[in-house]
């Protein structure tokens, strides 16, 4: 009581939440899969404060996990029942320090959700060009925790090549004062690096200098059949041919896939007469008004028919057909939760083998369990694919049979990405989920230098402890 005492003098009475109902909304993920525990949840309002919590977490060595906007898919916002601790969230914190024309920068605290930022950089006549199908409730201390990937990554690159500087409160309650708009910094060891994609393990993010692009002007938005994941990549090898840079998104989708959504996503409908074997969204983006995208989308579709690498095609004629082709893209995360017990991958291997990865995993998973389907969704421009592996209803009696056959699954997946030289987790992190994965895949030295970082800035053990690794 003394500890709780202390925590409200810092944020005050009703920014300490300590009733169950109260707590609830912070306490499941986004997938129900894991039940948090926690001895209150605290919403500080300023940097100082979350320096003032850390402090007092820190005296009395009191476990701290820091939440977003709790959308992750590995558990890593989930409060562990043992050593009992307190959830930290920075909603409160949601104001736009700074926007910089000149500099082309945003200075946001971690609390802002990730659709807002995007809201005052378009009004700015600027793109953040981070997106992902979470973005209206995600935030950006999360993107930067969990290093966020998303659809336009194969233009502008994960949330690590979005990040200038950073302001961190260290496990000591330090606050690390990183807030550099500089693109050239050459002064020693990169530490802002460290804490990007760390999952609230060597301390809190508070506030971001994020990078920002000029707006698009000018966008064509094409939906696209093909019969192999290797004719998609020969596609895309064409649209880096004819527009460089320019290609923004290149989402790739899987027939079995496509049907789940249609099937369970409302307002949805093919976008083809003849059901595709692999359904292709491609944009390309121009800050110049006047590009003529539209025409030069046109023939490099027809040299793809002409080489037989496409059997089908729209152009989106507008921004309502454009943005049906996107609900579906961004359907199958709905389309999954409504269908039935499955188990989602997040996998990266190099782009040369990326079509050997789905052929193998569809193979090898579908020889194990034959009544499940395997269903593949990527952003193929990036190299991540997810394999999401479904089974009917009822199919499993307990959750320990559903455990027991994610665990078998788990390991063919890991077997063929090991193999094929790719990543076991490209934008979703490790969190509770991936940990033992983690830790069998991994080189053994690297593991080895993690934790001792780990040891450096969190020798007490207090930061989201229990995540990244086993022991």
């Amino acid at each position: 009581m003394d500890f709780i005492a202390s925590l409200t003098a810092i944020v005050g009475a009703r920014n300490v939440v300590s009733t169950p109902e109260d707590m609830a909304q912070f306490m499941t993920d986004v997938r129900r899969t894991y039940q948090g525990h926690a001895r209150c949840v605290v919403l500080p309002g300023s940097t100082q404060e979350v320096s003032d919590v850390v402090k007092l977490c820190d005296r009395h060595q009191i476990p701290i996990t820091p939440i977003g906007g709790n959308t992750g898919l590995v558990g890593g916002a989930i409060g562990l029942e043992s050593p009992l601790g307190i959830l930290l969230s920075l909603k409160r914190m949601n104001r736009v320090r700074e926007i910089s024309l000149v500099d082309d920068t945003i200075t946001v605290d971690a609390g802002c959700v990730l659709q807002d930022v995007q809201q005052v950089a378009a009004d700015a006549d600027r793109l953040f060009p981070m997106s992902l199908s979470a973005e209206g409730s995600c935030q950006i201390g999360g993107n930067i925790a969990t290093n966020s990937g998303g659809v336009q990554a194969i233009r502008y690159g994960v949330m690590r090549e979005l990040v200038l500087g950073l302001e961190v409160v260290l496990p000591t309650g330090e606050i690390l004062d990183g807030l550099l708009k500089l693109r050239k910094d050459n002064t020693g060891y990169d530490i802002r690096d460290l804490f990007i994609g760390s999952e609230g393990t060597l301390g809190i993010v508070t506030a971001a200098v994020l990078k920002l692009y000029p707006a698009p002007k000018s966008v064509v938005t094409a939906m696209l059949a093909v019969q192999s994941v290797d004719d998609a990549l020969a596609v895309l090898t064409l649209m880096r041919g004819a527009f460089g840079e320019r290609v923004t998104s290149f989402e790739c989708t899987h027939a079995d896939y496509m049907d789940v959504v249609l099937e369970n996503v409302h307002n949805t409908r093919a976008p083809f007469e003849t059901r595709a074997e692999w359904y292709l969204l491609v944009e390309v983006m121009d800050s110049n008004p006047d590009a003529d995208l539209a025409d030069i989308m046109e023939t490099t579709l027809e040299k793809a028919f002409e080489q037989e690498k496409l059997t089908d095609a729209v152009i989106a004629q507008n921004q309502a057909q454009a943005d049906a082709f996107w609900h579906l893209r961004h359907g199958v995360s709905e389309a999954i939760r409504h269908a039935g017990p499955n188990m989602s991958h997040d996998s990266s291997v190099p782009l040369d083998r990326q079509g050997v990865f789905a052929e193998r995993a569809r193979q090898d998973i579908g020889a194990r369990f034959p009544e499940c389907k395997v269903l593949c969704v990527a952003h193929l421009g990036d190299g991540n694919m997810h394999i999401v592996v479904l089974f009917k209803p009822g199919r499993f009696e307990t959750p320990a049979d559903y455990k027991a056959a994610s665990a078998e699954i788990d390991e063919i997946i890991d077997a063929i990405v090991v193999d094929l030289a790719g990543s076991i987790t490209a934008e979703h992190g490790i969190g509770l989920s991936y940990r033992g994965r983690l830790a069998k895949t991994s080189d053994p030295v690297e593991i080895r230098l993690m934790k001792g970082i780990k040891s450096v800035f969190d020798p007490k053990n207090i930061m989201n402890p229990g995540k990244l690794f086993l022991d």
